[in-house]
């Protein structure tokens, strides 16, 4: 739907920008053998492994998969394992989907902008590069070579090479930065493409099936949101005497020292019977003590 595009689109934009200004204060190449390629993934690899696990960490039906189990509708049918299958797979490749938004525009920014490619490869150009002595070493090469990002280390004689070399690495980046995109913009429309042949629904009833479940979505956090308050009034109406917010209070409860140790301390899910779970200790006292204990009248008018 567009708000699906609209997000990602944000996130795109964040990570750019994200991205623009982590390598503006932190990156700064070692230029040293053996130390830039290291470098230079961790930049271009780690940032990208964060953001997918934010991605799949930031999705509900993460979570719904993760968590979920199976209906006690569904025992009293055989389930169809296939079907299962199918339904997991798609919500797994929708989950994912969402989560490569972030790290793959990480990953296609940096490599355009080229100076990590640079960092990481520069010590493996097979050029031979301009003003070098023909007889030096193997080994003598590399640390000329892994120099080449820091200007102020290369002698001014190589400074062409450098150049060069430079260019060849970012021309290598950039294509490779193009390259993802194409793919992953061809990937992204033959997947719709897919799903749109595949569909049972047709082209306005696919978007009405959208349009409800994204209204039912919104109805029931609201309804969550409404209900879960006035169940947890009830619970907090018991422990204080009073219904917050209530304009004409003519006494309050006042909790005793145990009560409050009760309600005080870790609140763990607490499961009750086969049906039902206790919320928080507010909620496990709420439903076990009975209402008594010490009241005091309050005045109407000050």
């Amino acid at each position: 739907g567009k708000e699906i595009v609209i997000a990602n689109a944000i996130i795109a934009i964040l990570t750019i920008g994200g991205q623009q200004l982590f390598s503006f204060f932190t990156f700064s190449c070692p230029c040293h053998v053996g130390q830039n390629l290291i470098y230079g993934l961790a930049f271009l690899g780690v940032p990208a492994l964060i953001l997918l696990v934010v991605g799949y960490a930031l999705n509900n039906q993460t979570w719904r998969l993760v968590t979920g189990k199976r209906s006690p509708l569904e025992e009293e049918t055989p389930p169809n394992r296939l079907l299962q299958c199918k339904l997991i797979c798609f919500v797994l490749c929708s989950i994912t989907g969402r989560a490569l938004v972030a790290p793959v525009t990480w990953l296609a920014v940096t490599l355009i902008n080229g100076s990590y490619y640079i960092c990481a490869m520069s010590e493996y150009v097979s050029v031979h590069y301009y003003g070098a002595n023909p007889n030096v070493t193997a080994s003598e090469r590399r640390r000329i070579l892994a120099a080449f990002p820091c200007s102020q280390l290369v002698p001014p004689e190589l400074t062409r090479a450098r150049d060069e070399v430079i260019l060849l690495l970012r021309y290598h980046s950039q294509v490779a930065g193009w390259l993802l995109i194409a793919v992953v913009v061809i990937t992204v429309f033959l997947s719709y493409c897919l799903a749109s042949c595949f569909s049972p629904l047709s082209f306005l009833h696919f978007r009405y099936w959208n349009s409800y479940v994204h209204n039912e979505q919104e109805l029931f956090d609201e309804a969550t949101d409404q209900h879960s308050r006035l169940y947890a009034m009830q619970h907090v109406r018991k422990f204080f005497g009073f219904i917050p917010g209530s304009e004409n209070v003519k006494e309050i409860r006042i909790p005793s020292l145990r009560e409050w140790q009760a309600i005080s301390g870790l609140a763990f899910l607490k499961q009750v019977d086969e049906e039902h779970y206790d919320y928080s200790l507010l909620h496990d006292w709420a439903l076990k003590e009975s209402v008594n204990g010490k009241y005091l009248r309050t005045d109407e008018d000050p």
